[in-house]
């Protein structure tokens, strides 16, 4: 699965090519009051006022000499600004006229990304940007393949995306990387890892669960480990989900996608960082060997948990990579993971809930954040509602009862697998667009991922 949207840019050198006029909306009446009568004809006959996101086709002195019109709030450009005409125009290319591309060159490539394992595309990528900022081009081309492979992981279907395919998909980027693969799986796993395999128990023949494990870079740069959370389907386990909550539940591996993604972009951009990528593969499935409510759990950290609710089966598969992570000091870890309904009640599909340990270290992913437009809203790790995982029979619950905070009592479970002392951010993402807009269609999102990754640009800049 993999997006190359490069041949979607071109240093502009001259080349012919057909002109989009950018016009601010405060600019938009000189602008108009400018051009000759033909333009302002067509103008007034498509009802063009300067509104942002309107666009117009102009008409050139020669029948085949038009332009293209784009109407935006203000300048610079931001990233989704050019979307909608990357899908839409005609094959061919186009510069800028009153503005640079800047951050939307990334708009431009995303617009022309289409998921196509199942339903071919009504036409391929053609439309090619000039750019007067050739130094740009790269990261976005990065971003917008980092996004990809977010977008096609979530949006495969679970028949065809279990435990293996995840393993598959990390070691072909450590194979392009000459990075480490290292995967537990079995009765390693059962005596390693018990959270991960009890959850994956049930799962049938070829969809065993695992720990899938990846290490690159210099052993003497600072240390960091990205977890994602790898449940390939969810369906409750014994606590079943009604169908409604199933239907979506392909993509309970989206955290998975967004570590994947994000350890690309690290070993692209040769990031000065000694990175441990773990993604616990599961996948929660109903049989007779599944465990139960009630059942306690083992933990690799060796605290016990009573298990309250099978389908709070994401933290405790978590608890287990948390627990690994947090063996070899890293001095930073990271974990993505769709991991509960109530962060998406409190802040809806777009604002992933980030629980953050360190407040310096949430300053910056709130500051990145916004600075990528991809933002993060910061949520308490309160330390008054641990007590809400208390239990009368082992060290704690993974899911308290009353459904009170359950995003905040979530995100204190995983905390009692993070070292102490060890700067962690917990990224509650939703991993999903629930309705298509320019450059961003329905179905798999990168959600977190931008505003991660500037963080760690910032954290541990390239030489």
């Amino acid at each position: 699965m993999t997006y190359d949207p490069t041949p979607l840019f071109q240093p502009d050198r001259g080349q012919a090519a057909r002109t989009i006029h950018i016009v601010a909306k405060d600019g938009f009446a000189d602008w108009q009051a400018a051009q000759p009568p033909r333009i302002r004809a067509a103008l007034d006959a498509a009802r063009i006022e300067g509104k942002p996101g309107a666009t117009a086709i102009l008409p050139g002195e020669q029948p085949d000499a038009w332009s293209v019109l784009l109407c935006v709030l203000k300048l610079p450009l931001g990233i989704w600004d050019l979307a909608k005409l990357a899908e839409t125009l005609p094959n061919g290319s186009y510069r800028l006229e009153g503005a640079g591309a800047g951050a939307a060159l990334l708009g431009w490539a995303l617009g022309q990304h289409v998921f196509t394992r199942y339903k071919k595309a009504e036409r391929a990528p053609g439309r090619v940007l000039l750019t007067t900022e050739p130094a740009r081009i790269a990261e976005a081309a990065a971003l917008a393949r980092a996004t990809a492979i977010v977008r096609d992981l979530v949006n495969t279907a679970a028949a065809d995306l279990g435990p293996a395919e995840l393993e598959a998909e990390a070691r072909t980027l450590a194979d392009a990387h000459g990075a480490t693969l290292t995967v537990t799986k079995s009765a390693a796993l059962a005596s390693g890892y018990p959270m991960i395999h009890t959850v994956g128990l049930a799962a049938a023949v070829g969809r065993e669960p695992r720990l899938i494990e990846l290490e690159w870079g210099n052993p003497a740069h600072p240390r960091i480990a990205v977890i994602g959370k790898g449940v390939c389907f969810d369906s409750g386990g014994l606590d079943i989900k009604p169908s409604s909550g199933m239907r979506l539940m392909k993509k309970d591996m989206g955290g998975a996608a967004h570590a994947l993604a994000l350890a690309r972009l690290i070993m692209d951009a040769h990031l000065p960082v000694r990175l441990h990528l773990l993604i616990p593969a599961v996948e929660n499935s109903i049989a007779g060997n599944a465990f139960r409510p009630g059942d306690v759990l083992a933990t690799r950290k060796g605290v016990t948990v009573e298990n309250t609710n099978t389908d709070a089966e994401g933290r405790l598969i978590l608890g287990d990579a948390l627990t690994r992570a947090g063996e070899n000091a890293p001095e930073l870890i990271l974990d993505f993971a769709t991991l509960t309904g109530a962060a998406r009640v409190a802040l809806g599909p777009d604002l992933p809930a980030t629980f953050v340990n360190d407040d310096a270290l949430a300053d910056a992913l709130l500051a990145a954040g916004t600075a990528s437009e991809d933002p993060l809203w910061r949520m308490p790790l309160w330390d008054g509602y641990d007590e809400m995982l208390a239990s009368d029979i082992a060290d704690l619950v993974n899911a308290p009862d009353g459904g009170f905070a359950g995003a905040v009592t979530a995100a204190l479970f995983l905390r009692r697998f993070v070292p102490e002392g060890t700067a962690w951010a917990h990224l509650d993402t939703f991993a999903w667009r629930p309705s298509g807009k320019p450059g961003r269609p329905k179905g798999g999102e990168a959600l977190g991922l931008r505003a991660v990754w500037g963080m760690l640009r910032e954290r541990y800049p390239a030489a």
